[in-house]
C-alpha cells in the first residue's frame, strides 16, 4: 500500500511540474547578435542571419541616420543614450534603418549590442523580457516594429511602465527603439473622440497620449520625391549590378510608381526585385 501510495505521489508531482514547469534561467545572449522573443517559451530564440539592407543603400533619409546612429553609438559605448521613436510615412526605412544601424555598430564594436525583437502583439510581456534579459553584460536594443494601439487596447501601460516608471525600472544596459506609422501611437479620431467626451478634455488623453513622452528621441520620416526615389532605385541597382541604362530605369520605375500609386524606399525595392527577375540576376 505504501509503495502504491508513493508511486501516485511521484505521477501527481510529475504532472503539477509539467503543468507549472521551473522558471527559466538567465538568457544567453551570446549564441547570436540578434534574436526573436517568443513570450509563450519564455524564450530569446537566435536569429543567424538578420534580413536588412546595407545602411549605405538608404537614401533620402541621411539625417534621420545621423541621429540614430549617434544615439546607439553612444548606447553601445556606455554612455547615456534616449529611447527613440521613429514615425511617419509607410515604407521609407523605419525598422531597416534600426537594423542597419545595428548592424554597423556591431561592426564597430563587436559582441557590444545585442538585438532584440519583439512583436507588437507582445508588448504585455515586455516586463516579462526584461527580467529575462536582467544581469547581462551584453547590451540590448529592443525593437518593436509598427507599433501602435487601437481604442480597446490595454498594453500601453506595460511600455509605459517600462519605458518611464515602475519600480524596478527599465535596466542601464536595455534600450528601447519602435516604429509606427502615428505619431502618438494612438489613431487621431481617438484622441479626439477622448477630448469631446471628457470632462476635462486635456486629461482624458494626457494618459494615451504621453506614452509618445516617454520616447526621448522621435525620428520623423517623410514621403519621398521623385528624384530621392530616383537615387533609391539607382543604389538598388548598382548594388546588384543590374544592366539596364539609366534612362531606361528610371522609366521603368516610374512606371512602377504610377502603378503602385506611391514612392518609397520599400516600392524602389519591389521594382528592383522584379527588374532583377526578368533581367536573370540574383541577388547575392
Amino acid at each position: 500500500m505504501d509503495e502504491r501510495l508513493i508511486a501516485a505521489v511521484e505521477r501527481v508531482a510529475d504532472a503539477l511540474e509539467r503543468l507549472a514547469p521551473p522558471p527559466p534561467g538567465p538568457a544567453d545572449l551570446s549564441a547570436a547578435d540578434a534574436f526573436v522573443w517568443l513570450p509563450e517559451q519564455q524564450l530569446l530564440a537566435p536569429v543567424a542571419v538578420v534580413a536588412r539592407v546595407a545602411i549605405d543603400l538608404l537614401r533620402g533619409v541621411e539625417r534621420q541616420k545621423t541621429l540614430l546612429l549617434d544615439n546607439t553609438r553612444r548606447f553601445a559605448r556606455g554612455l547615456p543614450a534616449n529611447n527613440a521613436m521613429l514615425w511617419g510615412a509607410r515604407g521609407m526605412g523605419k525598422s531597416s534603418l534600426v537594423k542597419a544601424v545595428h548592424a554597423v555598430v556591431s561592426v564597430e564594436q563587436p559582441a557590444s549590442l545585442v538585438l532584440v525583437e519583439i512583436a507588437r502583439e507582445d508588448i504585455a510581456s515586455l516586463p516579462d523580457l526584461l527580467r529575462r534579459l536582467r544581469g547581462q553584460h551584453r547590451r540590448c536594443l529592443i525593437l518593436c516594429d509598427d507599433l501602435s494601439f487601437e481604442r480597446q487596447d490595454t498594453e500601453y501601460k506595460a511600455l509605459k511602465s517600462v519605458l518611464d516608471g515602475g519600480i524596478e525600472g527599465r535596466p542601464e544596459h536595455v534600450l528601447f527603439y519602435a516604429t509606427s506609422n502615428r505619431r502618438h501611437l494612438m489613431p487621431r479620431d481617438m484622441i479626439e473622440n477622448e477630448r469631446s467626451t471628457a470632462i476635462n478634455p486635456s486629461e482624458a488623453t494626457e494618459e494615451k497620449v504621453s506614452l509618445s513622452d516617454r520616447f526621448g528621441l522621435w525620428i520623423g520620416f517623410h514621403n519621398c520625391d521623385q528624384n530621392t526615389f530616383f537615387a533609391m532605385v539607382e543604389g538598388y541597382a548598382a548594388s546588384m549590378g543590374l544592366p539596364v541604362a539609366a534612362d531606361a530605369l528610371r522609366a521603368e520605375a516610374v512606371e512602377w510608381s504610377v502603378t503602385r500609386g506611391a514612392r518609397s524606399g520599400r516600392v524602389a525595392w519591389q521594382f528592383i526585385q522584379d527588374l532583377a527577375g526578368r533581367l536573370g540576376v540574383k541577388a547575392e
